[in-house]
C-alpha cells in the first residue's frame, strides 16, 4: 500500500498538536539543561501526545514534501494561528536534511528528550550533519525514533534544470513526429512514453516549477510549443485529479499529440494575421479528423493510447457538445478530451499570436474561463485546474507594497495563504532589475508581527518588455 494511501486513524488535530508542543520542547532544548523544570514538563507533555498517537497507530511518521508536512500520508493543514510553527518546523529540517521522522511503539520518555538534544546539537556552530544525528542517535541507544535523509530534489534545483531539459527534448521529439507524420513514416511512440513519465516524475516532484515552464512561448514553432504545454498541463491537471500514473502517461501521450492534426493544414492559414474566410475556418476545423486519422494510421498503434484518437478528435468540442467537429454526434466527450480542452484554451489565449489583438494574462485567462463554465468546460475538471494554478497563477507579475515587482513561482501548500504565494524578486523597491530572492509572503516580520511583503495588484508583463519564461529558465541554469 503506497503511505497516501494508508487510512489515517489518529485525527490530523492531534498530529498539528503534536507539532505544536514539538515546536515548544525544541525551542527549550536550545536553551536550557536537561534537568531544567520546564523542559521536564514539555517534554512529558509531547511523550504523551506520541503515546496518544501510538495507541491507534502502528508508528507516527511526519513526512516533509514539496513544502508540506504530511502526518501517515495526510497533509496536515495549519491556519493563521499556527503557520509559524509549521514554517519553523519546514526550515529547521531541511537545515539539518531531514525528510521524515516517526516514532514506534515501545518509545520511552528518556529516548524522546535524548532525541530532541541531538536535534538541537551543533558541531562547532554548524548544524549536525544528517548522518552524524543518525549515528549519534543509534549510539545514544534510541530505538523507537527513526529519521530519513529528504530527497535530493528537495534540497536542490538541479531536478529544475533536468525539467527545462526535459521540455526542450519534448519539443525536439515532436517536431521529429510531426515531420514523419508528414512523410506517414514511424513515429518513437516508446520515446514518447519515456519523456511522458519523466515530465510525470518532474510534476511529482516540483508541481509548480513545471507549470511555470509553461510560459514559455515561441511564434515560430507556435503548434510545437502549444502542444508540450499542453501536455504538461494536463498532466498536473490529471493528478490533482486523481488518476494514477499509467493513465497520467497515456492522458500525456494524447495531450502531447492533440494538433497532431495541424500538420495537414497551410501555414498560410494557421499564421493568417486577418479574419479567416469561411473555407479557410472549414479547413481549419478539419484538423481534429485528420488528426485522428493520422493517429489511427500510425504502424504502431498498439503502443499508442486509445484515447489519444479520442482527444485528437473531440479537443474542440464544447461541454454543450458544440464546437467542432460540427458533425459530431456523441452524447458525451472522453474524461481525457475535456482536460485537454482546459489545457488547450488556457494555454492559446496567453500566447500572442499575429491574428490575436488581445493577449490575456494568466489571470484574465482563468477569469474567462469561469465565465464559461458549464458551457465550453467541464465546471469541475475547471475549478481543479484554477485552484491547481493559483488565485495568482503562476508566472504572473506582481506588484508588492514594498516598491518591488516580482513574478509567482509557487502556490501556498496552505489554503489560508493562497492570496500569499512564494515570489521571484526582480525589482528593487525604486524599479532596478535585479536578480532577487525567492521570498514568502506569507513571512511575517518577528518584531511587527505584520506580513513583510503583500500583493497590491496584478501587472501585464508585456507593458513592462518582461519575458517571463526568462526567469524559470534562469532558475534551472542556475541549478
Amino acid at each position: 500500500m503506497k503511505v497516501s494511501d494508508q487510512p489515517l486513524k489518529a485525527p490530523p488535530k492531534i498530529a498539528v498538536e503534536f507539532l505544536t508542543r514539538f515546536h515548544i520542547l525544541y525551542k527549550i532544548a536550545k536553551i536550557y539543561e536537561p534537568n531544567n523544570t520546564m523542559l521536564l514538563e514539555q517534554s512529558k507533555t509531547l511523550f504523551d501526545r506520541v503515546q496518544s498517537i501510538l495507541k491507534d497507530e502502528k508508528e507516527a511518521t511526519f513526512d516533509i514534501r514539496q513544502s508540506a508536512i504530511y502526518f501517515n500520508g495526510m497533509r496536515l493543514k495549519f491556519g493563521f494561528s499556527n503557520y509559524h510553527i509549521f514554517k519553523f518546523i519546514l526550515n529547521e529540517f531541511k537545515k539539518k536534511e531531514i525528510g521524515a521522522f516517526g516514532f514506534v511503539p515501545g518509545l520511552t520518555e528518556e529516548e524522546l528528550k535524548q532525541w530532541m538534544f541531538l536535534l538541537v546539537k551543533k558541531e562547532g556552530k554548524k548544524e549536525l550533519s544528517f548522518e552524524a544525528l543518525q549515528e549519534q542517535t543509534a549510539a545514544s541507544g534510541i530505538n523507537h525514533i527513526f529519521v530519513k535523509k529528504i530527497a535530493s530534489f528537495e534540497i536542490s534545483s538541479s531536478q529544475e534544470k533536468n525539467a527545462a531539459k526535459i521540455y526542450f527534448l519534448s519539443i525536439f521529439h515532436l517536431k521529429e513526429s510531426f515531420e514523419k507524420g508528414k512523410e506517414a513514416e514511424k513515429i518513437r511512440l516508446n520515446t514518447t512514453r519515456r519523456l511522458m513519465q519523466s515530465i510525470f516524475n518532474h510534476i511529482v516532484e516540483n508541481e509548480s516549477f513545471v507549470c511555470g515552464l509553461t510560459n514559455i512561448k515561441n511564434f515560430d514553432e507556435y503548434t510545437l510549443n502549444h502542444s508540450v504545454n499542453v501536455c504538461m498541463l494536463s498532466i498536473a491537471l490529471g493528478r490533482r485529479l486523481g488518476l494514477d500514473r499509467s493513465e497520467l502517461v497515456e492522458l500525456g501521450m494524447s495531450a502531447f499529440f492533440h494538433d497532431l492534426g495541424k500538420i495537414e493544414t497551410p501555414k498560410e492559414i494557421l499564421d493568417k494575421p486577418a479574419k479567416l474566410s469561411e473555407e479557410e475556418r472549414e479547413i481549419i476545423e478539419k484538423h481534429p479528423y485528420q488528426g485522428a486519422e493520422k493517429l489511427v494510421q500510425l504502424q504502431e498503434l498498439k503502443t499508442l493510447p486509445l484515447r489519444a484518437i479520442h482527444v485528437a478528435l473531440e479537443h474542440h468540442v464544447k461541454e454543450d457538445l458544440t464546437g467542432y467537429p460540427r458533425a459530431f454526434k456523441k452524447k458525451a466527450v472522453n474524461l481525457y478530451s475535456k482536460i485537454v480542452k482546459i489545457a488547450d484554451f488556457f494555454d492559446a489565449i496567453t500566447t500572442k499570436r499575429v491574428y490575436r489583438k488581445k493577449v490575456f494574462t494568466r489571470e484574465e485567462a482563468l477569469s474567462l474561463m469561469l465565465e464559461q463554465s458549464g458551457t465550453e468546460f467541464h465546471p469541475l475538471l475547471l475549478k481543479v485546474f484554477v485552484n491547481m494554478l493559483g488565485a495568482y497563477p503562476i508566472g504572473t507579475l506582481v506588484a508588492l507594497n514594498t516598491g518591488e515587482l516580482g513574478v509567482i513561482f509557487d502556490t501556498n501548500p496552505e489554503t489560508a495563504f493562497m492570496l500569499r504565494p512564494k515570489v521571484k524578486l526582480i525589482t528593487d523597491a525604486r524599479g532596478n532589475k535585479i536578480d532577487g530572492e525567492i521570498v514568502d509572503l506569507a513571512e511575517k516580520d518577528p518584531q511587527t508581527n505584520k506580513y513583510k511583503r503583500t500583493i497590491v495588484k496584478t501587472l501585464n508583463p508585456d507593458t513592462y518588455s518582461i519575458q517571463v519564461s526568462d526567469y524559470f529558465l534562469a532558475q534551472a541554469e542556475s541549478a
